[in-house]
This record gives structure tokens, sequence and C-alpha cells, in this order.
């Protein structure tokens, strides 16, 4: 699937996300997210902030915190998150269908917007049932890329196989699991290890609990 083709689903995956935060109690927001460090109100404005910007603005605002990639995503997360849960949910919906990003494949705004509504809803105990297709898509991005973070270095020498698809990548001791836990998995998720099975789920393990 081309790159270009990932808009609609980019689009698709942030109205899921704020339709799913519509009605969320206030103390909610709160929640500790599966990102570390961040609540789900933090997750949220970073999602924001990716929808917002530009390639120029991108450049802009590393080179205002010292080409420090950390250091500007917190001051993304503090501007997105200064109004309130409800703003941030409002702009999520305002700009849902923006086709502008920061400089990268457009494959890895899917594969944050898919990774981070992941690290909001499940500590909320919700659910979303991504498409498989939209999970392929992320994952096979993923083991090719290295790209902030360290996807491809994470799985090396390391066979992954979905349960629930046709789809597999890499080769060496094998880890098998659902599409969307393996994806996870592959950005340093350590909280779906217990959903994975297989021989390299400690080797995978012990290069996990680093998300980003």
């Amino acid at each position: 699937m081309a790159d270009a083709s990932a808009w609609p689903e980019i689009h698709r995956e942030r109205a899921a996300l704020a339709d799913d935060l519509a009605n969320l109690p206030a103390a909610a927001w709160s929640t500790p997210s599966l990102c570390r460090g961040w609540t789900v109100h933090e997750v949220l404005g970073h999602v924001v902030a990716t929808a917002k910007l530009t390639p120029g603005s991108f450049v802009g605002r590393l080179a205002g915190s010292g080409f420090r990639f950390q250091a500007m995503a917190a001051k993304n997360v503090a501007r997105e998150t200064a109004a309130g849960p409800e703003a941030t949910l409002a702009q999520l919906r305002e700009h849902a269908n923006d086709t502008s990003g920061p400089p990268g494949p457009t494959d890895s705004w899917l594969g944050e917007i898919v990774v981070h509504g992941t690290d909001i809803r499940r500590p909320l105990g919700l659910e979303r049932a991504f498409p498989i297709a939209t999970l392929v898509q992320v994952a096979e991005f993923y083991r090719r890329s290295n790209l902030l973070i360290g996807a491809k270095k994470r799985i090396a020498g390391l066979t992954l196989r979905a349960s629930d698809a046709g789809w597999s990548t890499g080769s060496g001791p094998e880890v098998t699991g659902p599409m969307l836990a393996l994806v996870l998995a592959m950005t340093g998720r350590d909280a779906v290890l217990d959903e994975l099975s297989g021989p390299g789920v400690e080797q995978l393990s012990a290069r996990c609990g680093v998300a980003s």
C-alpha cells in the first residue's frame, strides 16, 4: 500500500479516538497511559500537536528546543493541554482531517495514532478493533524503520508471527501473538508482553519498557 493512502486511515482513527473520549469523566484524564511518564491527557496533547504540525513548524519548534526532540515534544504537550481536556479533545476533532505533519513517511503518523490511541484507551478500559489491514500496514512500516522509536532494532534477530493475521517477519526465536500486541511490542510497550508467547518473548521483553 502506498504511503499516501495512509491519510484516510489516519483521519478515521483520529475521529474514532475523539468519539471514544467524548464522555470521559474529568478524573479519568489524569490516568497514567501506556506511554511511560504521560497521562492520557498528555498523550492526547501529543497526538493533537502532531495533527497540527507542518514540516516548517516542526523544524522551527525543534530549533527552538535546541534540536532536542523530547524537549520539543514536552513543550508541544504543555501547549496543547494548557486549556484542559475538553479543549484538547476539541482540537483533535478540528484537526482530525488535516493532511500535514512533521517531515517523514505518512505511515509513521498512522502508526502514531494507532499506538498512542491504544496508549490512551487501554488504561481506561476502552478497546478499539483496528482493521487488521491497518495493523499490518503499521507493522510493515515499523519492521523496516528505526525512526524515533527503534522498532527495527528492537525486533532484530526475532521472528514475529501474528496469531490473528497471515503476517510474519524476521528470523530467529519466535514471538507469537495478536497483531496489535505485536505492533505495541515493536514500539517498546511492555504492557502487552503477557499477550505474547514463544521462545523469543524473553529477548523481546529485555528490549521493551522504553515506550515513547
